[in-house]
C-alpha cells in the first residue's frame, strides 16, 4: 500500500542522500575541481544503493519491484514550470521590445535560439536517418531524447519522456534520464577541459588561471562575507510567512495546470494532448496577470520563486538519476553511445567554431556559457561562466536573461508540440517495409554482444541466409 507516509519517507531518504553528497563533495578535491553538482552525486548514491544493486535504501516499491520514486520527477517538473513566469513583471528589463532586444543583443538571441533548435533538429534527423536504419525496432523519437536531456536537463527529459511514455514507449523516461545525466557530466568535465585549453591558448580575456577561484565554488559552502539574501519579504510574517505565500502561489498554478490537463485530455481527438508542464506554466502567467490586475503583482519576489525552482530541481535531478533502469541502459547501450557522441560533437563544435564568428566580444566566455546550457541546465552554464568571468563583467547573463524572455516561447512550443507529432508519425511516417532498411539494418533490441556476433558470421553464412 502506497500512501503519503511512504512518499514523505522517500523524500526524507533522498534528503539524507543530498546532505551526504554535499558533505562528500566539500571534502573530495576531484569532485570539486570538476564542479560535480551535489544532486547528481546524490542520484548516483541512490542508484547504486537502491533496488537494482545493493538494495539497502528503504525506498517505497511497487508489487513489480520498481520504486515509486520514478513517478516523482514528472510531478516535480510540473511544479518547476508552474513558477517560471511568476514574478516576471518584477524586472523592468523584461518589458524590452523585440526589435530593441535584437538591436542590442541580437548575437546572443540568435546564437542561443539557434543552438537549441539546431540540437533538436540535428538530433532528430540523426536518429531518423542514421540510427533507425541501423537498429530496427528503435522508436522514432529516440533521437529527440538527446536534446531532451542535453539542452533541457532532467526537467525536459522528464517532460518529453512522459509524453512518449503516454504514447506507449515505456522506456522513454529512462533514456531521457540517462541523456540528461550524460549531458551534465559532459558539461562539467568537458567544460573544464575546454576552459583549460582556452586559458592556455589565450582565448579568455578576464581569467588566465582557473586555479584562482573562490573557495566557496569548490567546497559548496559560502563564507559569511560572501553571502547574499535569498529574497525579500513581500508579505508580513504575522499574517502569512513569505515562503508560504510564494510556495502557495506556485502550488496554485500547479493545481490549475493539473485540472486543465485532465479537461483538455478528454476534449482533444485521438492521442494528442497538451503536456501538463506547459499548462501549469500558462497557469502561472494567468495567476501573475490576475495579481497585476488587482495591484498585487509586485508582491511576488522573483528571487524567492527562483530559489523554490532550484530546490525542486535538486530533488528532480536526484530522483531522476536514482530512477534510471540499468537494464534499459544496457538494452540501448549502442545507439545511445552513437547518439551521445553526436551530441557532444555538435555542442563542442558550436562553441569553438560558431562562437568566435558570431559573438562580437568575449566570444569564449559567452560560448562556454551556452555550452554548459546545451549540455545540462542554465545553472551549469552559469557555473562554467563564473570560472572564466568571476565578477560577470562580460554581461553574458544579463544578455541571456533579456534574450530568454523571447526564446522561452519558442522553446516551450518545441517541447510541447514536437514530441507529440513525432510519436504520432506526423514528422516521419513509419516505413518499416523499406527494402533498403531490410538489407542494411541490424535487428534491435538486443545486447551489444549479439550485434558483434552477427558481424563475425562468415560471409558465406550471410549469403546463404539471403
Amino acid at each position: 500500500m502506497f500512501g503519503p507516509y511512504e512518499m514523505l519517507m522517500d523524500f526524507g531518504v533522498m534528503s539524507i542522500l543530498l546532505l551526504v553528497a554535499h558533505l562528500v563533495r566539500s571534502k573530495v578535491k576531484l569532485l570539486q575541481y570538476i564542479y560535480l553538482p551535489s544532486s547528481l552525486l546524490a542520484g548516483f548514491i541512490g542508484l547504486f544503493c537502491g533496488w537494482q544493486f545493493l538494495n539497502i535504501l528503504p525506498f517505497a516499491v511497487r508489487e513489480s519491484g520498481t520504486p515509486y520514486m520514478s513517478s516523482y520527477p514528472y510531478l516535480l517538473v510540473v511544479v518547476l514550470f508552474a513558477g517560471l513566469f511568476l514574478g516576471k513583471n518584477a524586472s523592468s528589463s523584461n518589458k524590452m521590445g523585440f526589435k530593441k532586444m535584437l538591436r542590442e543583443i541580437g548575437d546572443t538571441f540568435f546564437y542561443n535560439l539557434g543552438s537549441e533548435f539546431w540540437q533538436f533538429g540535428a538530433a532528430l534527423l540523426f536518429g531518423l536517418l542514421v540510427l533507425m536504419p541501423q537498429f530496427l525496432g528503435l522508436h522514432q523519437g529516440f533521437g529527440i531524447m538527446l536534446p531532451a536531456g542535453f539542452v533541457g536537463g532532467h526537467g525536459y527529459a522528464t517532460a518529453i519522456g512522459q509524453t512518449f511514455q503516454n504514447y506507449g514507449w515505456e522506456e522513454a523516461m529512462t533514456v531521457g534520464y540517462t541523456s540528461a545525466t550524460v549531458g551534465l557530466l559532459s558539461g562539467v568535465i568537458g567544460g573544464m577541459i575546454l576552459i583549460n585549453i582556452a586559458t592556455r591558448r589565450g582565448w579568455t580575456r578576464l581569467v588566465k588561471d582557473v586555479r584562482s577561484l573562490p573557495e566557496s565554488m569548490l567546497t559548496g559552502f559560502v563564507p559569511e562575507n560572501e553571502r547574499v539574501p535569498m529574497g525579500k519579504e513581500t508579505v508580513n510574517p504575522i499574517a502569512l510567512d513569505p515562503f508560504t505565500w510564494h510556495f502557495a502561489l506556485i502550488m496554485t498554478t500547479f493545481a490549475i495546470g493539473y485540472f486543465v490537463y485532465n479537461w483538455t485530455k478528454s476534449m482533444f481527438p485521438g492521442n494528442y494532448e497538451i503536456p501538463m508542464m506547459c499548462l501549469s506554466m500558462l497557469a502561472g502567467v494567468f495567476v501573475q496577470k490576475v495579481l497585476d490586475a488587482i495591484g498585487l503583482g509586485g508582491y511576488v519576489d522573483k528571487h524567492i520563486v527562483n530559489r523554490i525552482g532550484s530546490w525542486v530541481t535538486d530533488y528532480l535531478v536526484a530522483f531522476g538519476v536514482a530512477s534510471i533502469q540499468i537494464s534499459v541502459v544496457v538494452k540501448y547501450a549502442v545507439p545511445m553511445l552513437f547518439l551521445f557522441s553526436f551530441g557532444i560533437l555538435i555542442t563542442v563544435g558550436l562553441a569553438l567554431l560558431l562562437g568566435p564568428r558570431l559573438f562580437h566580444n568575449f566570444w569564449f566566455e559567452r560560448s562556454i556559457f551556452v555550452y554548459g546550457w546545451n549540455t545540462g541546465v542554465v545553472a551549469m552554464g552559469v557555473t562554467l561562466l563564473r570560472v572564466v568571468d568571476p565578477e560577470f563583467k562580460t554581461k553574458t547573463l544579463e544578455d541571456y536573461g533579456l534574450a530568454y524572455v523571447f526564446i522561452s516561447f519558442f522553446e516551450i512550443a518545441v517541447v510541447s508540440i514536437v514530441p507529440s507529432l513525432v510519436a504520432n508519425g506526423v514528422i516521419w511516417p513509419r516505413r518499416s517495409s523499406s527494402p533498403w532498411r531490410r538489407r542494411r539494418a541490424l535487428s534491435f533490441p538486443g545486447p551489444p554482444a549479439a550485434i558483434l556476433a552477427r558481424s563475425r558470421r562468415p560471409p558465406c553464412a550471410r549469403a546463404r541466409r539471403k
